[in-house]
């Protein structure tokens, strides 16, 4: 069984920060940071600042040949996930396992469709949000990740495990990997949309009875549609989601609402849009989710807006 020593990261934002942080501090000489052109330059300039200290970390190019990762971690935004995946190839080979840190419970399949299900674990991170103010990120440390084979070889799943133990990265191996993924995702469609559209961190949420009643609401068109895809144990995934939202930091905030803050576009296609689709699918009707999907393209046609008027301003800036 071969061990896992390379660790290529794709993704140095809130998820990604904290994990570059540990191998960092556990073995820096093989760790690696994928970026682009644009992000070297950025990233040398001024660091990623975790916790009040600088990422010094070692930068690769996608075109770079010289290394392969046993392990690659993928924790960009799910609108970077298809660059992501043709971006990685260099490093992959044959012993390469990949972990996806994406919310959603798809991206993972389409990682596997260019790479193959023996490469690819079924993952997710949950714990306290990360907060980022530009490239100043703090992390109170609570979190783990999550993460299983769905394959019977179980080879992958115990390298995995060893490395995360020798490393002190806090992690959870659950009997129904497929069941945890899906119980992630029905936290995030019912706390990461409305928190966003209505501004509220997590105390505000759980002190606040008809947001509670709205959450559960969004909550039980995943779980239908959870139980459609074959998802097992369906049946107590609302408790349970409400016993993880309970748990969470008073004042932190998902990053759809940190996104919102910070006048970016949300991952709400991979949210209700998935939910929508699938629903589609199935032939359920899913009317919150699908009112949560129109109120961010209102958002999201103001952000565009905004940057036009600020593009404009600037061109009439400097043409003055």
């Amino acid at each position: 069984m071969k061990e896992i020593k390379n660790v290529l990261i794709c993704g140095m934002g809130a998820v990604g920060s904290i994990y570059a942080d540990k191998i960092q501090n556990y073995s820096p000489n093989n760790l690696k940071i994928l970026v682009d052109k644009n992000r070297l330059d950025r990233y040398i300039k001024n660091p990623t600042v975790f916790n009040g200290k600088e990422l010094s970390c070692s930068y690769v190019l996608p075109d770079c040949n010289e290394f392969k990762a046993d392990l690659i971690i993928i924790a960009t935004k799910y609108d970077g996930l298809t660059e992501s995946i043709q971006n990685i190839k260099n490093f992959v080979y044959e012993n390469t396992v990949i972990l996806s840190l994406l919310n959603g419970v798809t991206s993972e399949q389409i990682i596997a469709q260019e790479y193959g299900w023996d490469k690819v674990l079924l993952s997710y991170f949950i714990g306290h949000s990360a907060m980022r103010e530009g490239r100043f990120i703090t992390h109170d440390g609570i979190g783990k990740i999550v993460f299983g084979d769905k394959n019977t070889d179980k080879t992958n799943e115990i390298r995995i495990k060893e490395f995360f133990d020798k490393v002190n990265i806090d992690y959870e191996i659950p009997k129904d990997i497929e069941h945890a993924l899906w119980l992630k995702f029905m936290l995030n469609v019912s706390t990461n949309q409305p928190s966003a559209i209505l501004r509220m961190t997590f105390g505000q949420m759980n002190a606040n009875k008809k947001f509670l009643n709205l959450s559960k609401k969004l909550m039980q068109e995943v779980q239908i549609i959870a139980k459609a895809e074959g998802i097992k144990n369906t049946d107590n995934m609302i408790d349970e989601a409400m016993i993880s939202l309970s748990k969470m930091l008073p004042e932190g905030k998902t990053s759809m609402y940190q996104d919102i803050l910070a006048h970016r576009k949300t991952e709400v296609e991979i949210f209700a849009g998935t939910v929508i689709k699938l629903a589609k699918k199935h032939n359920i009707d899913v009317p919150y989710n699908k009112f949560m999907y129109d109120m961010f393209e209102i958002i999201h046609e103001n952000i565009d807006l905004e940057s036009t008027q600020i593009l404009n301003s600037e061109d009439s800036l400097l043409k003055a």
